[in-house]
């Protein structure tokens, strides 16, 4: 229901900011449980932070008066992001989501403080009793970005535009040019890391720089349509990330992947409501509805749609996995056999690239 202005919730440690709707709540006889969101951009950056707030809005909708939740935006991945946990904590959230890599170490350090609070942090490894970890299978969808650009691609060099140099993205570059090579096995992936998730002027300059090196396609592993307006510009192809950005660039965007965080968002607020919580490392896709694909643009070729419907559907019932080996790496060393399958811890360490990434 609310979101909180970031001072004003450390000077005031959040009691008073968040009171009124507790209050109110309390004087109906019904005390709900509080949620609470950390997040690292702007609400309204239409790509992560947009699709993490409409699944915290269709959470509060779908519990009704059995929860109320609030947000603190535009926190930084650094020390700072421990007084703004800390402050959900004190103010009588019994459940905080920190939705970004960056806030790992940060939320187990208040997680400690706190052992009767549950914590889930987005993306990340690291657990407690009270710390859980969650994640969407992003990889899944841009398997189908790069089916889509490794059969349309006329110069054979297509470009990934990266935030840092995470598993998250990791697996999203390597998806992108397993799938595209599946089609085109001589196209090159020119990666660029701009070390921020969402700043739309670097963005803009990463996409303009992998236009030049004769990339005609780009995906984005950033948060804004940035990147998108320049391929529009540029008369080039790109995708989406996180939410539909068809309305940004309405001849560049093919699709886009829609992070559908609700399912989790509900699941996981039912069972502490219910005392049914428990730490461990959540993982959905696909097949658990979390991660879709925004409808596809009329300029597409059926065949091609076809393609990417075929990747969608082999992900759901479990007969396709772009991480299927052989896998090689950018050295040409064998790391992934032929036949078996990347998964599990692997996929959530993995820092190497494989062979047709450059950059």
């Amino acid at each position: 229901m609310t979101g909180i202005n970031r001072r004003s919730l450390i000077k005031s440690a959040g009691a008073a900011a968040l009171a009124a709707p507790f209050i109110n709540r309390t004087a109906l006889g019904d005390t709900p449980t509080k949620v609470g969101y950390v997040y690292l951009g702007p609400i309204g950056d239409q790509g992560w932070t947009f699709a993490h707030e409409k699944g915290r809005k269709e959470m509060v909708a779908a519990l009704g008066g059995k929860v109320t939740a609030d947000y603190v935006e535009n926190v930084n991945e650094d020390q700072s992001a421990i007084p703004v946990i800390r402050d959900l904590a004190k103010s009588g959230h019994k459940l905080i989501f920190t939705t970004s890599f960056g806030y790992m170490d940060q939320t187990l350090a208040v997680a400690k403080e706190f052992p009767d609070v549950k914590f889930e942090h987005c993306t990340g490894f690291k657990h407690a009793d009270n710390v859980a970890t969650y994640n969407n299978r992003f990889h899944q969808a841009r398997a189908v970005m790069g089916k889509i650009s490794g059969m349309m691609s006329k110069t054979g060099t297509i470009g990934y535009l990266g935030s840092f140099k995470v598993p998250e993205v990791v697996m999203g570059v390597n998806s992108y040019a397993m799938a595209a090579q599946s089609a085109n096995p001589n196209i090159k992936v020119k990666l660029v890391m701009i070390d921020s998730w969402f700043d739309p002027a670097k963005e803009s300059a990463a996409a303009e720089t992998l236009a030049n090196l004769g990339c005609d396609f780009i995906t984005t592993h950033t948060d804004s349509p940035a990147a998108l307006q320049v391929c529009e510009k540029k008369k080039i192809f790109g995708f989406g990330q996180g939410a539909d950005m068809t309305r940004f660039a309405p001849h560049a965007c093919l699709t886009s992947i829609l992070d559908i965080w609700s399912p989790y968002y509900i699941a996981r607020a039912n069972a502490v409501i219910d005392g049914t919580w428990k730490s461990g490392d959540n993982w959905w896709g696909v097949k658990e509805g979390s991660v879709r694909i925004a409808p596809y643009n009329k300029s597409l070729p059926e065949n091609v749609k076809a393609a990417g419907d075929a990747i969608m559907k082999g992900w759901a019932d479990g007969s396709y996995d772009v991480f299927t080996g052989p896998m090689v790496d950018q050295s040409g060393k064998e790391r992934l056999a032929k036949g078996a399958r990347l998964e599990g811890k692997d996929l959530a360490t993995i820092d190497w690239y494989v062979k047709g990434v450059e950059g």
